[in-house]
């Protein structure tokens, strides 16, 4: 049998050090241009230098051993930048091969930090969702944090699939960026609730964790108040929960059911939006906008019950971690509500 004669390592060869000097020269003339700490630079550098080793793949057949070994002369040729370790330079591969030269995702990826890019490399597995992601980071100011809890609680999937009459009760505009604000459902899971809570309950453990209730409602949410009232014919009726929303420049009723959504439920919301409208509403505020959070609704009943109401109303459910009961464990070592109210009392005396 004849004795194959052993392979040179890639790095050895005329190609790998040409490689090498070719990634050189880029990450040179990318420095002398200035701009190498901006952002949409940096970005560009990062898919030349993907792309460039993904050619070399292809033709040589190089494999880890090269991406290794050009990492550890990238850094010694570049000592005081970083980015050049094995794994970031595989990230660059993998970059580049999920967005295309010509691809107008290009545009978009420059706009956004190299570690956003990252965590979308890691997280999302299809291309839209990817773009989807990157122009709510660039239109909203998300942070990497920020952008991971949207990821991992699949936004793009909920947002804008709340139920809701808004083409119909809003101008175009406004439609169009209100049906954007809500989602469908949401997801409460920093709460633990008994298998039959009501709404107080719920609407207690929303204030509670306020912050986490401001994030996941999404951007240009504030917060006016709970059990806000508002007389009628005098006669006082008070909604959950009142937001205004900064960029719809409207008031947001969100009423609270820990049940299945029934059509009464969308009269009321029309009762509540017509009060506010009339008692709280400045007059170049945009009109009032309803949303009903329901455990469960049918669609069709939800479509069938907006039908004919003229104000702007989003029904959504919400999706929060339920346990049929407390372990028994635990029961004797929590406060009882009745301990909880003494004590604050007793800090207000």
């Amino acid at each position: 049998m004849t004795k194959q004669p052993a392979k040179t390592e890639p790095f050895l060869t005329k190609e790998y050090k040409g490689l090498l000097k070719e990634i050189k020269e880029k990450v040179l003339s990318s420095q002398l241009k200035a701009a190498v700490a901006v952002n949409s630079e940096l970005i560009k550098l990062y898919w030349e230098i993907g792309n460039t080793v993904i050619q070399k793949q292809k033709t040589e057949g190089w494999g880890k051993k090269t991406i290794e070994k050009l990492a550890k002369d990238l850094k010694s040729t570049f000592p005081d930048m970083k980015g050049f370790s094995p794994r970031n330079l595989q990230y660059m591969v993998t970059f580049a091969r999920e967005y295309p030269e010509s691809s107008i995702t290009q545009q978009l990826v420059a706009q956004i930090p190299w570690g956003h890019n990252t965590l979308l490399l890691d997280k999302v597995k299809d291309l839209d969702s990817m773009v989807w992601y990157i122009q709510q980071t660039i239109e909203n100011g998300w942070s990497r944090s920020v952008l991971l809890h949207w990821v991992d609680s699949g936004l793009h999937k909920r947002q804008a699939k709340a139920v809701t009459n808004f083409q119909k009760t809003l101008p175009s505009i406004h439609s169009d960026l209100a049906n954007e604000t809500l989602k469908d459902p949401y997801n409460f899971d920093f709460l633990i609730l008994r298998k039959k809570f009501d709404e107080k309950e719920l609407d207690d453990g929303l204030l509670n964790h306020i912050q986490k209730f401001l994030l996941e409602l999404g951007a240009g949410f504030s917060f006016v108040g709970r059990q806000i009232k508002l007389e009628v014919g005098n006669k006082d009726f008070f909604v959950d929960l009142l937001f205004y929303h900064l960029k719809l420049r409207s008031f947001i009723v969100v009423e609270l059911k820990a049940k299945e959504f029934t059509p009464k439920d969308a009269g009321q919301m029309n009762f509540y939006l017509t009060a506010v409208d009339e008692i709280l509403k400045h007059h170049s505020d945009n009109p009032t906008i309803g949303l009903l959070l329901c455990k469960t609704k049918n669609k069709v009943v939800a479509e069938y019950a907006l039908r004919d109401i003229n104000k702007p109303i989003g029904i959504s459910e919400y999706e929060t971690k339920i346990i049929e009961s407390l372990p028994e464990d635990l029961k004797g070592s929590l406060p009882t509500i009745e301990e909880i109210e003494q004590e604050f009392e007793g800090d207000n005396s």
